[in-house]
């Protein structure tokens, strides 16, 4: 069993995120890039896999962007991951996740041995969009479960059982491999890649692909496009009110009704 982890390098949830002037980004200069939490979680959860079972022969990371990218694919290799794929070229760079599923799947396509088992985020923190999982998926023609919360593999290693929660219950998936999984929080808990295994991390083997290798300009039209980005609007200064509680209650009201339009 083949095992792929799909990862991707964000702004670390704690940065302070700077819109850029003409609203085509934000501003990467000293910003602090991680490797997405979310995908940590794929990635853990393929390392443990092969830890349990003796028929896992692989776990693959798969990343994309530009150099600063590879820093994510060492995570999951110092996590566990045996060897890495990074597609680096300008042409791939984008702000759509149906275009870099569809770059993705190119690539995953290119294997000369494929994949059992498909694993990445629920959704990337950066965009926010969950699109990732379910468009890869339809790429590759492969079934597709959400945002799952356990999983169990058959001791064949043919099938899978997982859960995942809905409104007001728990629904259990049953189906074949090869499978796409996008996987929730909770599910496991990743490792901290320590400072000797990051070191070892360096001399696995990564792959690099650019559009020599997947043109991406034989990607189908996507049906979104990026307009921009702007910064949430700034927060109104809080209004104190002083004075005896009967004076209080009504200046409350009047602001509730005149001011903020509430009442």
């Amino acid at each position: 069993m083949r095992i792929l982890t799909v990862v991707k390098q964000v702004p670390d949830s704690n940065a302070t995120i700077k819109v850029l002037a003409d609203g085509t980004g934000i501003d990467q200069a000293g910003l602090k890039l991680v490797c997405d939490p979310f995908d940590e979680f794929g990635v853990e959860l393929g390392v443990q896999l092969k830890e349990k079972r003796s028929d896992v022969s692989e776990v693959v990371a798969i990343t994309q962007g530009p150099d600063k990218a590879a820093e994510a694919l060492r995570v999951a290799l110092a996590m566990g991951a045996d060897s890495g794929i990074h597609l680096n070229d300008a042409k791939f760079e984008s702000m759509n996740e149906l275009f870099a599923a569809f770059v993705l799947a190119e690539a995953i396509k290119k294997e000369e041995t494929p994949f059992d088992l498909i694993l990445t985020g629920k959704y990337n923190t950066d965009l926010d969009a969950g699109a990732m999982g379910p468009a890869l998926a339809e790429y590759l023609d492969l079934p597709h479960v959400a945002a799952i919360t356990s999983l169990e593999i058959a001791d064949d290693g043919k099938h899978f059982t997982a859960r995942r929660r809905i409104e007001g219950a728990e629904e259990v998936l049953e189906g074949d491999l090869p499978v796409v999984l996008t996987i929730e929080k909770g599910l496991v808990e990743p490792r901290y890649p320590s400072l000797p295994n990051l070191m070892k991390a360096k001399k696995k083997p990564v792959k690099v692909l650019t559009s020599a290798e997947i043109p991406g300009e034989d990607a189908a039209e996507s049906g979104t496009d990026f307009v921009s980005i702007s910064p949430p609007p700034p927060k109104p200064e809080c209004k104190f009110i002083e004075g005896e509680p009967e004076e209080m209650a009504k200046e409350l009201v009047r602001v509730l009704r005149e001011e903020a339009k509430v009442l």
